[in-house]
């Protein structure tokens, strides 16, 4: 039941995020999720709700077959390392976990806050470069559950479409959350009570997100980003302040 009324209001709420934004429900859901539980739990928590969602946003519209080649190399380095650091979660202190989640949430925030404006690779350079960006999103991403940085930097570096952008950065979550999830149960670190309870998770985020649709049709969805972002960019900084002030 504790877990329950903890997990119904935090989908709620990272679902309308992302029903509003477009983006959002892993991290905000895993976020807030960190500020009761040790991070590998929330970890665990978000992996169903974000997974279903994700996988819609991946596999609706047209232009997957376009962009999964383009990144492909991209995609399996970061599902790679996700999985190979998610393993290292057993033997981690949770406190420094937390503190990197916080260090992550805040340059995310600082980085969409700022929109600086990255040059685009050469062709040639992006072949290269994909592999160990992939690589450092999917590690970050095994060690905090959070897909960010530098995965969306990069993927607006290399001028993605808008539609392709939205469908590759919703494969990329669902390719990492299945990595995440498979280090965690290889961990132990994935019980079953806290599957039932991720899945507990689908209804909410669901729900948020419809309203969330409905809401941004009535709100400036530019300063509704600014505000999630700056939330997330505070939120960060706690998270951070209280892991490390932990160690």
């Amino acid at each position: 039941m504790a877990d329950l009324l903890l997990i119904l209001p935090v989908f709620f709420l990272a679902g309308l995020v992302k029903g509003v934004a477009g983006f959002g429900l892993p991290t905000v859901s895993i976020a807030l999720l960190a500020l009761m539980r040790p991070l590998p739990e929330a970890m665990a928590l978000m992996l169903v709700p974000s997974l279903a969602t994700n996988l819609w946003q991946a596999f609706a519209g047209g232009t997957l077959r376009q962009v999964a080649p383009r990144i492909g190399p991209f995609l399996a380095c970061a599902a790679a390392a996700c999985f190979l650091a998610a393993g290292l979660l057993a033997r981690a202190d949770v406190a420094l976990l937390s503190g990197l989640l916080g260090i992550t949430l805040v340059a995310s925030a600082a980085f969409a806050l700022a929109a600086p404006s990255l040059p685009a690779p050469a062709p040639r350079a992006e072949r290269w470069l994909g592999p160990p960006m992939g690589a450092v999103s999917g590690a970050i991403a095994g060690l905090t559950g959070s897909f960010l940085v530098p995965a969306a930097p990069w993927l607006q570096a290399i001028r993605l479409p808008r539609e392709q952008f939205v469908q590759g950065f919703g494969l990329g979550v669902v390719l990492v959350n299945g990595a995440l999830a498979a280090g965690l149960a290889g961990g132990g670190m994935l019980p079953a009570g806290l599957g039932l309870a991720s899945l507990a998770g689908l209804a909410p985020a669901f729900a948020g997100m419809a309203l969330g649709r409905r809401v941004r049709l009535r709100l400036d969805e530019a300063a509704f980003r600014r505000t999630v972002q700056v939330a997330l960019g505070l939120l960060g900084l706690w998270l951070a302040l209280r892991g490390f002030g932990a160690t």
